[in-house]
């Protein structure tokens, strides 16, 4: 009962994670606070939750990567500058996680969730902008930039510095234009990559939405993108969590079968659905989330 259990768990989180390029922590950690809670499985601490559902994370991380590079939707660049950032961060993150106490975790978790759902809701918006509208900004920008001075041009010839830009063509044929700061996006990764290892999430649930809010990503290249991300930073933090003694490996092997199907078949279902259902759907499921921990560390 408990292994089917496990099962379908895996099954249903990498399904979600590689669809919206979450990583699925955001249903394993949970689901396995609230089921141990009630007795179905046994009782974990915040802490083996979150090692267990790293170390699942990878294979999920793994089985998505390979089927988005079959279409050519993986920003390798981009990833791997954004894991100079995220990795670390994973680390800190999962040292930080052992001194947060059962209520404190289920109250912050609560509270991260609900703010990811609104912060879904502005990437959604954004996704609505076309690739001739995000040029048109650009030149615009261009137009009305300032003179800048010696030292300001000194600056932008630093690697760090200097505006990456990428152009994508999707199947239909539509060209989207993206960029990010390399010190910038970096930044945002390192702080993407510690609630990543802090919560046991994979940080995709905050990188997907900068990706696409802050840099304009298109939503599929951010989600292919980002699951190359989780893959690469939840070793990282996994291996943090292993070395504390925080992994359930019990839970693992029964959770990796069904989130390497899980992961396949959401990889499948990205490429042939507009991710808007999605979005809305992930967005009521982060507010009940966060409200069920909230309420749990409050009562």
């Amino acid at each position: 009962m408990a292994y089917m259990l496990l099962l379908l768990i895996g099954f249903i989180a990498g399904t979600v994670g590689s669809l919206a390029g979450l990583g699925g922590g955001v249903i394993i950690v949970p689901a396995l606070l609230f089921f141990g809670a009630l007795g179905w499985l046994s009782a974990v601490t915040p802490q083996t939750a979150v090692g267990t559902s790293l170390v699942v994370i990878i294979f999920n991380g793994l089985s998505s990567t390979l089927s988005y590079m079959k279409d050519n939707m993986v920003d390798y660049r981009s990833g791997l500058l954004f894991c100079l950032g995220s990795v670390p961060g994973a680390v800190v993150g999962a040292w930080v996680n052992n001194t947060l106490s059962v209520a404190h975790f289920s109250l912050y978790f609560g509270l991260f969730l609900i703010a990811m759902s609104l912060f879904l809701s502005l990437s959604q918006k954004k996704t609505n902008r076309s690739a001739d509208e995000t040029a048109a900004a650009t030149e615009n920008e261009r137009e009305q930039a300032i003179p800048e001075t010696e030292a300001e041009e000194t600056l932008k010839k630093q690697w760090w510095a200097q505006r990456v830009t990428r152009t994508y063509m999707d199947r239909n044929g539509e060209t989207a234009v993206y960029g990010y700061h390399p010190a910038a996006a970096i930044a945002i990764a390192f702080v993407v990559g510690f609630f990543g290892g802090l919560f046991g999430i994979g940080g995709g649930s905050l990188m997907v939405p900068a990706m696409i809010v802050l840099f304009r990503f298109p939503p599929h290249v951010a989600v292919a993108t980002s699951m190359l991300m989780i893959f690469l930073s939840s070793i990282v933090g996994s291996t943090t969590h292993v070395v504390m003694g925080n992994v359930q490996w019990t839970f693992a092997l029964a959770l990796i079968p069904g989130v390497w199907i899980g992961a396949k078949t959401g990889a499948w279902i990205n490429k042939r659905m507009p991710s808007r259902t999605l979005v809305v759907v992930l967005r009521v499921v982060l507010v009940l989330l966060g409200m069920r921990l909230v309420w749990g560390s409050l009562a």
